[in-house]
């Protein structure tokens, strides 16, 4: 196992430019144009958002632990940029990927208890044939060439909480950013401490409302200019209260101070930004049809 980030396959292997990321993508969609046209799917970020709640009410079944959770997402991501989603049963492999992120989390759950609770969350979709499931671990294995250990925002925050002087009520909503962020391309972009970081700095400026988002826009020009937001910006007088704001300063001096990619960090808050715009459009059912609609016309759920 890969002592850091550093030195991980993770950075050497999984982290990509946005630019190549949507190369990849673009090409699987090429190779596989005739199934893309015939069986449409939503937003890539709605579609996330479903596989995110089934996922997690997998996980309640099976009381697993949310790192487990967050790396059965990453095994999503990671696989689903490789094989095109439509020639696969997505059901399947959401607890493939929570199987066998158990395994690598050690929280391991047996493999008949995962497709009996499988079954449960999705009856049309999962048969009770364990072999299925123990072939589709290989198949995420060999995709994600045995590369399967992730590491996580979560140590960071827990190591910055006390630096940064947060409150539980800010280290809770950070952490809670994080779970969110699973739900963006920002896992295969980003170093995790720099996801720690942004999830930090949103958690303060998003506090205590969703109308924090003002105070959010104008901080972020502090950031991009690595130096304390002055008492007067916007941002003391919209509502964030005046000990919320000090955190803020403290936060921007502190980066100014250290090797954080700024750049990297306010692409990071655009992008969860704007996952909370997008997931105002997010209807169940729709997604839930869309997927329904390919895997049973190709007979994928046998």
């Amino acid at each position: 196992m890969a002592a850091n980030y550093w030195a991980s396959t993770q950075r050497r292997h999984w982290q990509f430019s946005r630019e190549t990321l949507a190369e990849t993508r673009q090409k699987l969609e090429d190779e596989n144009r005739a199934l893309v046209q015939q069986y449409p799917l939503p937003d890539r970020r709605l579609l996330s958002h479903f596989f995110n709640q089934q996922l997690a009410k997998l996980g309640k079944r099976l009381v697993v632990r949310q790192q487990a959770l967050a790396t059965a997402q990453v095994y999503l991501r990671r696989f689903w940029s490789k094989v095109e989603i439509r020639r696969t049963n997505p059901y399947l492999i959401l607890a493939t990927a929570l199987y066998l992120a158990c395994k690598m989390e050690e929280c391991p759950a047996h493999i008949r208890v995962v497709v009996s609770e499988a079954r449960q969350c999705w009856p049309d979709f999962i048969i009770s044939d364990v072999s299925k499931l123990g072939e589709c671990e290989f198949y995420l294995i060999s995709e994600m060439n045995s590369q399967l250990i992730i590491h996580h925002p979560y140590r960071t925050l827990q190591d910055l909480q006390n630096t940064l002087s947060m409150a539980q009520d800010d280290t809770s909503l950070a952490w809670s950013i994080i779970n969110d962020h699973y739900m963006t391309d920002l896992p295969l972009l980003y170093p995790p401490h720099v996801i720690a970081v942004t999830a930090i700095f949103l958690a303060l400026t998003l506090k205590p409302t969703q109308a924090g988002l003002q105070a959010a826009a104008s901080t972020a020009a502090a950031l991009s200019s690595a130096t304390p937001m002055p008492k007067d910006q916007p941002g003391s007088g919209n509502g964030v209260p005046n000990t919320q704001q000090k955190k803020v300063q403290n936060l921007v001096s502190w980066l100014a101070e250290g090797e954080i990619d700024i750049k990297a960090t306010i692409e990071c808050s655009q992008e969860i930004i704007s996952l909370y715009d997008v997931l105002e459009q997010f209807t169940e059912k729709t997604c839930k049809e869309q997927i329904a609609r390919f895997v049973k016309a190709r007979g994928l759920d046998k």
